[in-house]
Parts: C-alpha cells; structure tokens; sequence
C-alpha cells in the first residue's frame, strides 16, 4: 500500500509549515529515513526524512506553498507498486488539445469563431490562466517580482506546474541574453539578483525572514524594553583559558568566552529567578530549569538553539554544546525540541566586531544578554594605567516584570562572577 508523506509538527506550537525544497522528486528512489523535503516554520528549518522505502509517486504540495500540519504533501510507493513508476497522470495543455470532430477548422475555409492566427479569442489568456493556477503562491510573486510571464515557462512540476526552479532557470537563461534586465557583472555577497531598468532589484522575504519580522514587531509592541550596559573586565578568564589545563578538559582546545560568559549568567539565574521566567498574561511563570537559548546566524535567518539545563554544565561542555548547536543550526539538523523551551537568551554581536548591541527579547522570555566584542582596553587599576581585554555586556529586559534594580543587581552578579573567576562561589 503507498504510504503518506504529512507535514511533521515541529514544537507544540507549530500550526503550518512551508516547503522549501524538494530534495526527491516524482519517480525518485527513496530510501526510509533519507532526507526528503526541506520545510520552513517559524521555529526552524529542517530536511524531513521519508517514512518509508520506495518510490516517490507523487508530490501534492509544490514548493513555496504553506500547508497545515498533518498534510498530506507527497505519497510513497512500494516497489511491488505497478504504479510506483506512474506519476498521477497531467491533464492535457490546452494549447495541444485537438479540436472537436465536429468544429470545422478555418484551414478548411468554413466561417468559425477563430481568428485568422487559428486561434480562438481569449485561447492563450486562458492556457495562462490554467498554468499560474498549477504554480504556487511563491512562484507567481517571484513571476511578478521578475516580470516573468508564467505562460512561458515550461512546467516540470506535477501535473505540469511551474515550479520555483523552473522560474529561476528560466530568468538565470534570460540573465545570459542581452536585454533590459541583464544584471551587471558583480552582486552582493550571498545574492542571485535580476537588476531591473531602474537599477533595483526586488526579492521576497524567505519564510523565515518573514517569521522573525514578526516576532520582532510583536516583541517591541508586548515588552516594555529596557536595556542596561556593564563593562567587564576579562582578565582572569583569559589567565583561566591560556594556563589552566583543567579548563580544557585536557582534549587540547581552549573553552570560548562564550562558555564562560554563559556559565555565569546560568549561575546568575539561579540567584534571580524572576529573571528566568516568563509572563503569561496576568500571571508569572517561573522557570525550574535554565534553559539557555544561543543565537546563531546564519545565511537565511536567525535562529536560536537551546541549551537545556545549562546550569548544571561546566564551561567545557558548554562551549562543546554551542559548538555543535551553531554546526547543525547551520546544516538544518536541528531537531524539534532543541530549539524549543528556552528560559534565557544569549546573543553574540561582538563576533562580527560590534562594541555591544540593544537586543530585542526572545518571547516569551523577559530578558536577553547581549555579548560586545572581547578586545584589549586601556583600563585603571589600582590608579594605574594598564591594558586589559574588555567587553561590554548588555540586558534588555522586560520592564512590566523587571525593575531597574533587579536587572542591574543580575548583571553585577555576572560581573563579578567573571571578573574573579575562580575565586567567586560556584564559578
């Protein structure tokens, strides 16, 4: 019997979900548990596995289209399947349709509703009209994005649809031939545009773009935000990194700063728990766990893997746990429950070099950090003058739960926690 392929709820919260690439196509061999289709939620993108061996015979749901969760988006056949090779026959173009035996023809000189081009009025509109309705949404904008007729385009889809790859290879062929839209020779960095007559270039949102435009906006309309600056001296942590063997756990690689940074604020955490809880409604939810959540950039998006029960790691294993979280957020191998549940946020802008950042909280969380870049300063020590590797830490909070007090008590916890590293209680 074949098997259906559903769109997999990834998080509770998931109601939808977008494909975004086909790995497989109609016809392909499949092999249980091989990669299958990419989807797009608003929690993370991932490669969906095939729950079952055979072949691909068909694919209900195109890329760039956006389905409920429990979908049927493709059906697996099984080898025995005489139909596994048969993919749901296409209806007829309509411009390939022969005429009815009992409609005269005009080559034959009979007076008919053709015009003199053999064609009836209205016939190529319609023949349009059928093919953008077998394109998905995304399609038909990028269409219009590039001034494409869909009608033009060749359909490798099923049932003759128009797919985003067709497109995209259609415009890249019509990039290479001399004409208006011809994009000049040198692009941004990471992007395949098509310049228009005016000198710009339009492109839609990805899903995920579009999901974290959103999520900001509710974040800065739901939380009062407040952001507070400390200057931390990293000093005796860069000492712990480059002469303590304990430190490295003895596998010969230092711990990040990142590690000890989030080993603190952990700690922090515990001693102020109203900082690692979340607001829902009239109601105050506090967290048992600390879950820390770390931001990762990547190409097409932000996203943020979680860190569960970071308390209870040393920096070794946290720095070994951001290490693979940020490898797999940027292969799309991120499981469901690794970026769900986060208490806490920690995000780094300081590793593209900025001084500090005003991070926007992560709801329903009601407070984030954000980690400025680690560099040597000149400081005053002691009514001295010396150089010392600096950063400065920043908390945006939630101020409809977070005073001003508590946030900046939290945030000499983590200083001083830092800057005596080793000698303060539990660091």
């Amino acid at each position: 019997m074949p098997t259906d392929v559903v769109m997999p709820q990834l998080g509770e919260s998931i109601a939808e979900g977008t494909i975004v690439r086909w790995i497989k196509k109609v016809g392909d061999q499949v092999a249980r548990d091989e990669p299958l289709f990419e989807i797009s939620t608003d929690k993370v993108d991932a490669e969906i596995p095939s729950p079952a061996a055979g072949v691909v015979g068909e694919i209900r749901v195109q890329e760039g289209e956006t389905v409920p969760v429990n979908s049927v988006v493709a059906v697996i056949r099984h080898e025995d399947d005489r139909r596994a090779d048969v993919p749901p026959q296409a209806p007829a173009p309509v411009s390939a349709a022969p005429s009815p035996p009992d409609r005269p023809s005009v080559s034959a000189g009979t007076p008919g509703p053709e015009s003199a081009a053999g064609e009836q009025p209205g016939r190529l509109e319609k023949r349009s009209d059928r093919l953008r309705l077998q394109s998905s949404p995304l399609v038909r904008r990028l269409a219009r994005t590039y001034n494409v007729d869909i009608a033009q385009i060749p359909g490798t889809g099923t049932a003759g649809r128009v797919t985003k790859h067709d497109l995209m290879t259609f415009v890249e062929r019509s990039r290479r031939e001399p004409g208006p839209t011809l994009a000049p020779e040198s692009e941004p960095a990471g992007l395949a545009l098509t310049w228009g007559t005016a000198g710009t270039a339009v492109q839609p949102m990805s899903v995920m773009r579009k999901k974290i435009a959103e999520h900001m906006v509710i974040s800065r309309r739901m939380s009062a935000h407040v952001h507070s600056v400390f200057e931390v001296s990293f000093f005796r942590v860069a000492e712990v990194r480059t002469t303590s063997t304990a430190a490295s756990g003895g596998v010969g690689t230092k711990p990040t700063y990142l590690a000890f940074i989030m080993k603190a604020v952990a700690a922090a955490l515990r001693r102020f728990p109203v900082v690692n809880a979340s607001i829902d409604g009239d109601n105050v939810v506090y967290h048992r766990d600390v879950n820390l959540g770390v931001a990762v950039a990547r190409d097409w998006g932000l996203i943020v893997p979680v860190i569960k029960k970071a308390d209870a790691l040393d920096v070794v294993e946290l720095s070994r746990a951001v290490a693979d979280l940020a490898s797999r957020a940027r292969s799309k191998q991120l499981k469901p429950d690794e970026v769900t549940g986060g208490t806490f946020t920690v995000t780094n802008p300081g590793a593209f070099g900025a001084l500090f950042g005003l991070p926007i909280i992560n709801q329903p969380q009601v407070a984030i950090l954000g980690v400025g870049n680690i560099g040597k300063r000149p400081v005053v020590v002691d009514d001295a003058v010396v150089v010392r590797p600096m950063a400065y830490l920043t908390l945006g909070f939630d101020h409809r739960l977070i005073d001003g007090a508590i946030a900046d008590q939290f945030m000499s916890e983590v200083k001083r926690r830092i800057e005596d590293w080793g000698f303060a209680p539990g660091a």
